[in-house]
């Protein structure tokens, strides 16, 4: 049965027999005179593909290629097809043979060191697709997706000052913001800074990414870190205070921490006292910090313990494997138990999923690995219930 790639090289073959027939139909021949053969090594090149003899067809066409300019944009097709179904060294063997030719125009040079860049990068030879990159990004044709690669190795190695300086030389080639992702590049230096304990370095890092550019919630988070482990209370509560006033879905990091530092100040009333101000003012919170809870297994807290046992009243999936009477009635006994079995299980499942692609993580990632957005995932708003209590039914 015919593949893919069959296909392709059918039709780069009517390609050829299109391209050969408008030479000679409007190239600069005596009208008498007859229209130019197919090229006979062509044919015998594409036989070799069809009969997936791919060795023998590479060799061929390796060789044509020193004898003929006209058959160079043939080859970066070949190359590109080589690529996409995984034959990198055969593809890298092909550019590299296109530029060792001495005759080569600039042009032509620049492309095939492209298609060469992408060879090694699809190879994961990062250092060496990394040089071409470099080279093209000074003054070539292929400038702005040359950047573009680059941030990508340079994202991949973490190697984040040289991704901030492509990123911005890329929002000035490129005509587009990186606001965002230039952001978190600071972000990921201010993150290396603190874990060193270099904080007067991390601040830097953290003003850097919001200076000029929209702010990043990650911005205002790593402030909040770096003031915790400062112990610099006062200015980590106000700052998660206002992660989540400001945005709700960042509770589910932010929570953890604020109990952490109310529990340590021995200030819990404090903080039962600003969380009930907080759901008065916004109601439907309550599910948000009700979750949050159950994940990290936080309780002892009357405020936060009012919302669990609400959410769970709430929640018609628990009502086909629990007796709710006894919830309803406030039986302490059967809360708690059930509470600390659903944190037990819903640390297994997944807590975040990205909006763009549906890659899902126990932790929140500010790329995606999947689709390598930036700050594009959100957590679970609802334990999923119906999942973690099948799956704790099927275990056993």
């Amino acid at each position: 049965m015919p593949t893919e790639s069959t296909f392709l090289l059918a039709g780069l073959f009517l390609l050829l027999a299109a391209a050969g027939w408008v030479l000679g139909r409007f190239g600069e021949r005596e009208e008498t005179d007859p229209p130019p053969p197919l090229n006979i090594d062509y044919l015998k090149g594409l036989n070799f593909l069809l009969n997936e003899q791919t060795d023998q067809a590479l060799e061929h066409f390796l060789k044509m290629v020193r004898v003929d300019d006209k058959t160079i944009e043939t080859h970066f097709a070949l190359g590109s097809l080589f690529r996409r179904r995984g034959e990198v060294d055969r593809a890298i063997r092909i550019h590299q043979n296109i530029i060792a030719r001495p005759d080569l125009a600039a042009e032509q040079r620049d492309q095939a060191l492209f298609s060469l860049a992408k060879d090694y990068l699809r190879a994961g030879l990062l250092d060496r697709a990394e040089k071409l990159f470099v080279r093209l990004s000074q003054g070539s044709r292929y400038q702005v997706e040359a950047l573009e690669n680059l941030c990508g190795i340079y994202e991949q190695e973490k190697e984040w000052q040289k991704a901030i300086e492509s990123g911005k030389q890329l929002e000035v080639l490129g005509g587009r913001s990186l606001a965002l992702q230039i952001a978190h590049y600071y972000c990921e230096l201010a993150e290396s800074a603190a874990a060193a304990k270099d904080y007067p370095s991390a601040r830097q890092y953290v003003k850097n990414a919001q200076t000029g550019r929209p702010r990043t919630l990650r911005g205002a988070l790593t402030r909040a870190h770096i003031a915790q482990e400062t112990e610099d209370s006062k200015t980590a509560l106000k700052l998660y205070h206002r992660i989540i006033d400001e945005h709700t879905y960042l509770i589910a990091e932010a929570l953890p921490e604020i109990v952490a530092i109310y529990t340590r100040e021995n200030q819990l009333g404090e903080l039962d006292k600003a969380f009930r101000a907080m759901l008065s003012k916004n109601p439907e919170m309550g599910s948000l910090v009700a979750y949050t809870a159950i994940v990290n297994d936080i309780g002892d807290i009357p405020v936060i313990d009012d919302c669990v046992e609400k959410y769970l009243l709430e929640e018609p999936t628990l009502a086909e494997f629990v007796d709710m009477r006894r919830l309803s009635e406030g039986d302490e006994t059967a809360l708690a138990r059930i509470r600390g079995a659903l944190s037990k299980l819903a640390s297994s499942t997944p807590r975040y999923q990205c909006q763009e692609c549906g890659f899902s993580s126990q932790r929140l990632l500010w790329q995606c690995p999947s689709c390598r957005s930036w700050e594009t995932q959100r957590p679970a708003s609802r334990v999923q219930f119906d999942t973690i209590l099948q799956h704790s039914i099927n275990r056993r």
